[in-house]
């Protein structure tokens, strides 16, 4: 009986430790940032250059619910469209897990797509995740994290992106060319996405 009992203490250990070793953005950005053909980089509000007094109430709560971004993006060249297709699809398997990411909206599709998930509850969310990829160009990741964020706070950021003065001599220290192309063309069709639901 005493072994029968140790035998499954050690079942259930392995079966939390298993658990707990799910792959999750955070861990991924980690793994990559030294990576070739990786960048990674945080990006603080203060960016956003905004005019606190133009904003409207709900944009004001946004802003004060934003911390600030994680980025990772992958640059495709000849010598890696392998590792892209790989990469890529890893990226795809995590946000698949339905147990932490939430879904909020995708389109695109083929060679070029994006999508919004969250982690968290409907009333309490913990990070927004943007995911976008591009065949010919790569894939970039955006950890958007925050406190007591809301689904409709996704909207909110888009159109304070869309009218901020974005700080350029910040952008200057983090991006290069391709990493500012592929990140401003996934807000550019978050913005167009959600003009036209709106």
């Amino acid at each position: 009986m005493t072994k029968f009992i140790i035998y499954i203490a050690i079942g259930m250990s392995l079966l939390l430790t298993s658990c707990n070793n799910k792959p999750n953005l955070q861990t991924y950005f980690v793994d990559n940032q030294e990576k070739a053909g990786f960048t990674t980089f945080d990006i603080s509000p203060s960016i956003l250059n905004v005019d606190k007094t133009k904003l409207s109430s709900e944009e004001k709560k946004t802003i004060d619910s934003f911390e600030k971004m994680n980025v990772l993006a992958f640059k495709i060249d000849p010598k890696n469209k392998n590792q892209y297709t790989v990469e890529k699809e890893k990226v795809r398997t995590i946000l698949k897990d339905t147990a932490n990411y939430h879904q909020l909206m995708k389109f695109g599709m083929g060679a070029q797509g994006v999508s919004i998930s969250y982690v968290g509850t409907d009333e309490n969310i913990k990070e927004f995740v943007l995911f976008g990829n591009k065949d010919d160009a790569g894939f970039g990741v955006v950890r958007v994290l925050g406190n007591h964020m809301k689904p409709e706070n996704a909207m909110s950021l888009l159109s304070i992106l869309k009218n901020s003065n974005i700080d350029t001599e910040q952008l200057k220290v983090f991006f290069f060319h391709f990493i500012s192309f592929l990140i401003f063309e996934l807000l550019r069709i978050l913005v167009i996405f959600s003009e036209s639901i709106s």
